[in-house]
Order: C-alpha cells, then structure tokens, then sequence
C-alpha cells in the first residue's frame, strides 16, 4: 500500500517490488529485462572475443590487420584491463550523477554502436569500435548487477536465486556468442561475425527499452548524489584529466614516442597503480578502524591471489585462441568445427557445474573450505591446465595437438574459475571498511583488471619462447602462488576475524 500510494502523490518510491510480483519463475517480472539485457550483451561480447586475436592478427589478405601474434595478444590483453578500470568510472557515474537504469542504457547504446564500427571493414573503425565497447561495457555491467539487487528487499529469500538466474543469462549470452559469433567470423569473414555482435547487442537494447517500466522506480535516481555544487567541481576535473591525457598523448603522437607497446605499457602500469591507491586511501583513512584495518591487511594477499588467477585466465580470449587455431587439431569424432569454439567448454560447463558446486558449498555449511583454500585450489587449477599443454605438444610429435587435450584446460579453469569467481564478491563485501561498503564492486573488478593489465605484458612472450617453456613456466608460478596462498591461511583467518 506504502508503495501506491507513493505513486498516487507522483512521488518515486524507495521501496522495490513486492513479494507479490512473481511473473518471472517466482521472480520480480523486471528481471526478465535485466536477464535479457545481459545476456544479449554477452553473447555480443563473447562473439567478439572469439575473433579479435585472430583478427589483430591475420594477414590483410585474409582480411586481418597483420599483427604479430604477440602484439595482438598483448593488445587484447589491454582491451580487457580497459573494460575492467572503466567500470569503477561507470559504477562511480551511476551513484552519483545517472543512477542504474540509465546508466545501462547509455552503456548498452554505446556497445551497440561500438560493434556496428567493428562491422565496418576499416583499420580505424576498429579502434573507434573497441573504444566504444570498453566505454559502454563500463558503464553497463556493474550498474546491471546493481539494477537486480533494488528488485529485491534486503529481507526478501529469493535474492539469492535471483542472482543465480541472472548469472545464467549470462552463461547462455556468452556460450551462443562464442558458437555463433566464432562459426561465422571463421566460416564468413571477421565481420560478420562481427556483425553478429551488434544484432546481440540490438536485441538486448530492444527489450531493455520495452521491460524498463518494470524496473523499480529507485533506480532511476543515483544512489549517492552529488551535492549542490559538486557536480560542476566533478566536471571541471574531469575535463581537466581527459585534457592532460589529450595533451599527453598529442605530445607522445608528434614526438613518435606513442607506439602500440607504449600504449600497452601504460594500461599495465594503471591497472597496478589503481588498487595500490585504493588500497592505501583505506589504510590511511581515519575512517578505517583498527579492527577493520587488520581484516582489509588479510584481503590484500587474498586480491593478488585472485590478480594472480586472472593473468591466466584472461588468456582465453588471446593465447588460447591462437594456440587453438595454429596447434590444435579441431576435430572431434571426425566433424571439424570452428578453432573458437574450444571457450564455449567454458559457459557451457559452468552452467552444469556451478549448480553443483553451489549445492555443495551449503551442504558444508560452516564446515566448507576457507576462502583461501578455495583461492590456493583455483590457482592450483588454472596452473594445471597451463601444465596439460606440454604434454600435449610433445606427445603430438609436431603434428596437431588433439583437440580432448585443450577440452581438459578448459575444464580445469572452469572449476578454478567458479572456486574463485563467485566467492571474490562475497569475502570483498565481507572484509571491505564500512566507509568504503559502497566502492567494494569496484574494488573487485581491480582484481581481473589488475591480471589483465600484467598478463598483457607477459602474453607478448608468445610466439618468442617455445610452447614448452611459455606455458609450463606459467603453470608452475601458479601452483606455487596457490600453495603460498593456502598455506597463509592460518594468518588470514586470524586477520580477518574468521570471516575468511
């Protein structure tokens, strides 16, 4: 009633659905728009992921832009790292000046438009296109996550599983794009594939247009506003950074020194500095307590773990790509399919065993793993999978690699990806300073941002080192960085207060 009558005075309620509203599978009917949205921009952003090292790549003959393999990976790399920093900036625009629902609308058109440049079969439509992407794709996947927390009530008990079927939208988005986007992308042509991304991505606009009057009228209003006067202060020095940054780069463009490595070098060292500033503002911060402060000294090994986790990981859409298509027979009981679709393994095992492990996690209870176990088990994972590939390459005796070997190292880094993925969220919220509760999200996404932006260096030594040492190398730093962070439990449980 509280609610009605709101509305009746033409008043914005701050109270989101009811427990009545039951239209999606027991869930709020503003769901199914923020499910679709998602998934649609997955499945756009997997389609591309299937094709751009190979892209960067390729020869121009065969339509590529003939990138070193190496250079390609490291750019891809960056890519990413760009996608995970700009959503601290687009978290931080939604909280404080749009709020979520148009800040999922601004993202999602800007993504649109970014894969509709990438159709276009032209060198700098390219860069016009993925800076898009990495702008709209900031904008719109931390504040889509926020948008399904307002449907809920804090006390309401299908939040859980709301969550749950939303994340499944984005298994589904990502393992369609990756099939679709990679058949045609190698079967047609980059750019149809490319092509493919931005019908996804117009399909998801389309239905968040038509849904969004079935989100609560909460998230249209930023959840921290900035006060009189604040607003303007923030715009100047905005304005004030992408000037510096202009100058810096015209200056860095004319003197010849901006070169793609420079470029790529420079992603890295901000994707470093970003957390190490976080992490030093909430130290410092008199707002920080002392009890506070121990928990946030735990996470920080427990943030490099996952940092650590990622440098692999991350790999899938640059290295493992091109691994696939230069060294893996991509054959299977004698039907040949396209050398992209090896990541589909990925989403499409991860939404038959993250129910599993889910259900396991509250059999346990109180008595399941501490979070650095399970931390030092997915870099143990993510390590073997990297450990499968030598074998694999001497076994093949300078032939092809069969394709069951590179069907394992995505298994492996499925199951270390869910060991790790969905708890990070959860200890951050656990461990965060109650000052910086609000910032937590984007806290995290330092985390792959972070691997992303060191893996993009350590990718460049593809292709300049033997597949036997890039690869077991790797493998074997990672099994030892989950055997540091296992063995550091003790002292973590005792920092965090047993909340890890």
């Amino acid at each position: 009633m509280a609610l009605a009558s709101d509305e009746q005075r033409g008043a914005p309620s701050d109270s989101p659905p009811t427990e009545a509203d039951r239209w999606f599978l027991g869930h709020p009917r503003g769901l199914v728009t923020l499910f679709s949205v998602e998934m649609w921009e997955r499945f756009s952003w997997y389609a591309l992921q299937a094709l751009l090292v190979l892209y960067l790549s390729d020869t121009a003959a065969h339509g590529g832009l003939g990138m070193s393999q190496g250079a390609a990976a490291s750019l891809v790399s960056a890519y990413g790292t760009l996608v995970y920093l700009l959503s601290v900036v687009g978290g931080w625009c939604a909280d404080r000046l749009l709020g979520g629902r148009r800040s999922v609308l601004v993202g999602g058109v800007a993504i649109a438009c970014g894969h509709y440049a990438m159709a276009v079969p032209a060198p700098w439509s390219t860069w016009a296109g993925l800076a898009l992407i990495i702008l709209g794709t900031g904008f719109l996947k931390p504040n889509a996550a926020n948008v399904v927390g307002k449907l809920y009530r804090r006390d309401d008990v299908r939040r859980d599983a709301g969550f749950s079927l939303y994340y499944m939208g984005i298994n589904i988005g990502a393992l369609l794009g990756q099939l679709l986007g990679g058949w045609l992308g190698q079967g047609w042509g980059y750019h149809w594939g490319f092509s493919c991304a931005a019908l996804g991505m117009t399909l998801g606009l389309l239905q968040y247009v038509l849904g969004r009057r079935h989100l609560p009228p909460r998230a249209d209003r930023p959840d921290a506003p900035l006060r009189p006067g604040e607003g303007a202060r923030a715009a100047r020095r905005a304005g004030a950074v992408v000037l510096a940054l202009a100058a810096a780069g015209c200056v860095l463009a004319l003197t010849g020194t901006l070169t793609l490595g420079v470029g790529v070098d420079l992603v890295s060292g901000v994707s470093v500095a970003v957390p190490v500033v976080a992490f030093a503002v909430m130290f410092a911060s008199p707002r920080t307590t002392r009890r506070e402060k121990s928990a946030l000294a735990a996470y920080v090994p427990l943030f490099l773990a996952a940092a650590a986790f990622y440098v692999i990981f991350n790999q899938f859409s640059s290295v493992l790509t091109l691994f696939a298509a230069d060294r893996v027979d991509a054959d299977l009981f004698g039907w040949h399919f396209p050398s992209s679709w090896f990541f589909a393994v990925n989403p499409g095992a991860g939404l038959l065993i993250a129910p599993l492990l889910a259900s396991l996690w509250t059999r346990m209870g109180a008595r399941q793993p501490a979070t650095s176990l399970k931390f030092g088990a997915a870099l143990f994972f993510v390590g073997a999978s990297f450990l499968l590939i030598p074998p694999a390459v001497t076994l093949s005796q300078g032939h092809r690699v069969a394709a069951p070997w590179l069907i394992l190292v995505y298994l492996a880094q499925t199951v270390a990806e869910l060991l790790l993925a969905p708890i990070g969220m959860a200890v951050t919220s656990r461990l965060a300073p109650r000052a910086f509760h609000g910032q937590t999200l984007a806290v995290w996404f330092c985390a792959p941002a972070m691997g992303a932006g060191l893996g993009a260096q350590l990718v460049g030594y593809y292709g300049k080192v033997s597949d036997l040492v890039y690869f077991g190398t790797t493998g074997a730093v990672a099994l030892v960085l989950g055997l540091v962070i296992a063995a550091a439990t003790p002292w973590i449980r005792r920092r965090a207060g047993g909340l890890a």
